[in-house]
C-alpha cells in the first residue's frame, strides 16, 4: 500500500515536471520539444491550457499526422475529455484549411459532452475564443434541450447573438434574462456594451415600447426605456415614461425630481423645466413643492443666462416669479435659495449691487441655521464685492469662508476664489502657490479649474520679466467677470495686435470669440474663430474653434451646409475630442435622421 502510494506521488511528480519543461520549451517557441512533453504529460492528466498550447504547436509547426494519432489516441483513452479532444481537433482542421472535417469534429465535441450543462458552457466559451461563434451558439442552445430548461446561458447566449449580429435575438435573451430575475443593473451594462450601433439602438428602443404595450403592468420595461433614454439624454421621452411609473406606482413625484435634477446637470433646461413644472402642478400640496416650484424657475433661469445676448426683460420676470414664490411661502428655509438666486440675478444681470446685497443678508439672517448655506451666501458677497471693484472686501468675506469650512468643498471653494482674485491683480505667484493645493483638491470640478489656470499661468509667464502680456490678460478677465464686455472687446483687440506671436494669442483670440458670441455678435466672433482655427487648428483650442463655429452656421446664421461640413470635420479629424458625440447628434438632426 505504502510502495503503491510512493509510486504514484513520483508520477505525479514527474507528470508536473513534463509540464513544465513543455511551458518553458513552448514560450522558447521550440515545439518539437514542447510536442514532444506535452503528449507525454497529457497522456496521464487533462489540463486544458497544456492542450491548447499542444495544439498551438501542431499549427506552428504543420505536424498534422502527429496532431491526428494524437487526438484519436487520447478520445479513445480518455473519454471524459473526448470534447476538448475533439474541439482542439477541429481548431487543428481549420488550420489546415479543412472546414468541412472541423465542422464534422465539432459536432462531436457537442455529442461527447453529454449531458454536462456546465460542461457545454466551457465549451462555449472556447467556442468563442476561437471565433466559432455559430458553434457556441449550437452548443448553449442544445444544452437547454438536453436540460430542458429555456431560461439557461440567457446571457451568454446574449454575447453570442452579438457576435453573429443577431441583435433582436440578443435582445430578447437580455429582456427575458433581466425580467425573470428583476436584474436591471446587469441588463444595462451589456445593453450598454452591445448597443453602439443606431440601428441597434432604434430597435432596443422600438422592443422596449412593444413590450410596455404588451405588459403594461410590468414596471421592468418601463424602468429599462427611461434609462435608455437618459443614455441618451433625451429627456422628454424619460419624463414621459416616468410620469406613467409615478402614477402606476404611487412614487410621489420623488423619481420625477430626480430626473429633473439629471435633465438641469445635463443642460437640458427646457425639459427640466418641464418635468418641475408637471410636479408643481400634480403635487400642489407634497413636500416636494417647494423645491419643485423653485427649481422650476431656475431651469427657466439657466435657459435666459445660457441664451446670447442676456435680456434685461427676461431677467425681470424672473425675478418677479422668485417674488411671488417668497411671497406665497414666507421667508424661512424653504425659500432661502429662491433669495440667493434673486440676490445674484440683481448682482451679475441688473447691476443692482444694493439691492443684491439686501437680498443676501436677508437670506443669511432666515438661514442662520444653515452653516454651509451661510457661507455660500458669503461667496456671493464676495462676488458682489469684487463686481463693485472692491477686491480688498472680496478676499476678507472669501477667507472667512476657507476658515469656517477648512477641509470641505466650499473652503475649496473659497480658495480658488482667492487663487482668481490674486490672477486677475497680477499676483500670479501667489495665485499659483494657492493653485498648487488645490490640484489636490477632493472635489474633481475645483481641481480641474485650478489645474486649468495654474497651466495658463506656467505657460505664459516668465517669457518677460514685466510678465506684461500674462497681466494684460487676466485684467481683461476681471473686465468680464464685472460684465464689463465692450470695454473688454476694446482691450483683447489691442491685445492680439500686440501679442499676435506671443503663446498667449490662441487664448486672446478664444476669448473674444466666446465674448462677441456673448453680445450675439456672431458674424465677428466666426472671423475670430476661423482666424484661432487656421493659426492654431492644431493646438488645445482646435475641437473648440470648430465645434463652435459649426454651433454658430446652425443656431445663428442658418448654413446647415455649412454647419454639417464643420461637423463632419470635427468627427474625423478629433476623434478623441469631447464634442464628438453632439457633433454626431447635431450632424444627423441636420441630416433629416430620426434621432431618439
Amino acid at each position: 500500500m505504502m510502495i503503491g502510494f510512493l509510486l504514484s506521488g513520483a508520477a505525479a511528480a514527474f507528470g508536473q515536471g513534463e509540464r513544465e519543461l513543455a511551458e518553458e520549451y513552448f514560450k522558447n517557441g521550440d515545439c518539437p520539444k514542447a510536442l514532444s512533453y506535452y503528449s507525454s504529460f497529457l497522456k496521464s492528466s487533462f489540463e486544458k491550457i497544456s492542450l491548447k498550447n499542444y495544439t498551438s504547436c501542431i499549427v506552428k509547426s504543420k505536424a498534422w499526422g502527429d496532431g491526428e494519432q494524437f487526438f484519436k489516441k487520447q478520445i479513445k483513452g480518455d473519454a471524459n475529455n473526448a470534447a476538448w479532444y475533439y474541439l482542439n481537433w477541429g481548431i487543428m482542421l481549420e488550420n489546415q484549411g479543412k472546414a468541412v472535417e472541423a465542422s464534422k469534429r465539432y459536432e462531436q465535441v457537442i455529442t461527447a459532452s453529454g449531458a454536462r450543462t456546465e460542461l457545454k458552457r466551457d465549451l462555449a466559451e472556447e467556442f468563442r475564443a476561437q471565433n466559432q461563434s455559430e458553434w457556441a451558439k449550437n452548443i448553449l442552445l442544445e444544452a437547454r434541450e438536453s436540460a430542458k430548461r429555456y431560461d439557461i446561458f440567457q446571457l451568454e447566449l446574449a454575447s453570442v447573438y452579438r457576435d453573429l449580429n443577431q441583435p433582436e435575438k440578443m435582445i430578447d435573451e437580455l429582456l427575458s434574462y433581466g425580467m425573470r430575475y428583476q436584474n436591471t443593473e446587469v441588463v444595462q451594462n451589456m445593453l450598454q456594451d452591445f448597443t453602439k450601433d443606431e440601428k441597434e439602438q432604434a430597435l432596443l428602443e422600438k422592443v422596449l415600447y412593444d413590450k410596455i404595450q404588451k405588459f403594461p403592468q410590468e414596471g421592468f420595461y418601463n424602468e429599462l426605456l427611461i434609462w435608455y433614454q437618459v443614455q441618451r439624454k433625451d429627456f422628454y421621452k424619460a419624463f414621459i415614461q416616468e410620469r406613467a411609473l409615478d402614477r402606476r406606482f404611487k412614487h410621489n413625484g420623488s423619481r420625477l425630481y430626480n430626473l429633473g435634477m439629471l435633465a438641469l446637470q445635463n443642460n437640458d433646461y427646457t425639459n427640466a423645466g418641464t418635468i418641475f413644472d408637471h410636479l408643481v402642478k400634480e403635487y400642489p400640496k407634497g413636500q416636494l413643492y417647494p423645491v419643485a416650484r423653485r427649481m422650476a424657475i431656475f431651469a427657466r433661469e439657466e435657459q435666459v443666462k445660457n441664451t446670447y445676448p442676456v435680456k434685461k426683460s427676461e431677467v425681470q420676470k424672473l425675478l418677479g416669479q422668485y417674488q411671488q414664490l417668497v411671497d406665497e411661502l414666507g421667508v424661512n428655509v424653504r425659500t432661502i435659495e429662491a433669495l440667493r438666486n434673486m440676490a445674484i440675478l440683481n448682482a451679475f444681470y441688473m447691476d443692482n449691487f444694493k439691492k443684491a446685497i439686501e437680498i443676501l443678508q436677508k437670506a443669511i439672517e432666515a438661514g442662520k441655521a444653515e452653516k454651509n448655506f451661510v457661507d455660500k451666501c458669503k461667496l456671493d458677497l464676495g462676488d458682489i464685492y469684487l463686481l463693485q471693484g472692491e477686491p480688498w472686501e472680496a478676499t476678507l468675506v472669501y477667507s472667512q469662508v476657507e476658515k469656517s469650512q477648512k477641509d470641505d468643498v466650499l473652503g475649496y471653494e473659497a480658495k480658488l476664489r482667492n487663487a482668481k482674485l490674486h490672477y486677475f491683480k497680477g499676483e500670479f505667484e501667489l495665485a499659483k502657490a494657492v493653485l498648487d493645493i488645490l490640484k489636490k483638491a477632493t472635489s474633481r470640478e475645483i481641481a480641474n479649474d485650478a489645474n486649468e489656470l495654474s497651466l495658463l499661468i506656467m505657460d505664459n509667464t516668465g517669457l518677460d520679466s514685466t510678465e506684461a502680456a500674462m497681466k494684460a490678460y487676466s485684467s481683461v478677465e476681471l473686465q468680464l467677470f464685472q460684465n464689463k464686455k465692450f470695454e473688454a472687446i476694446d482691450t483683447l483687440k489691442q491685445l492680439y495686435k500686440k501679442y499676435e506671436n506671443h503663446s498667449l494669442a490662441d487664448e486672446i483670440l478664444w476669448l473674444t470669440a466666446k465674448t462677441y458670441i456673448k453680445l450675439d455678435s456672431n458674424q465677428q466672433a466666426m472671423a475670430d474663430l476661423k482666424l484661432l482655427y487656421s493659426k492654431f487648428g492644431h493646438d488645445l483650442y482646435g475641437d473648440d474653434a470648430l465645434f463652435a463655429m459649426a454651433k454658430l452656421y446652425q443656431e445663428k446664421l442658418n448654413d446647415k451646409d455649412q454647419s454639417m461640413k464643420l461637423y463632419q470635420e470635427l468627427m474625423e479629424k478629433y476623434p478623441g475630442s469631447i464634442f464628438v458625440a453632439e457633433s454626431r447628434k447635431r450632424f444627423r438632426i441636420l441630416r433629416g435622421d430620426v434621432v431618439n
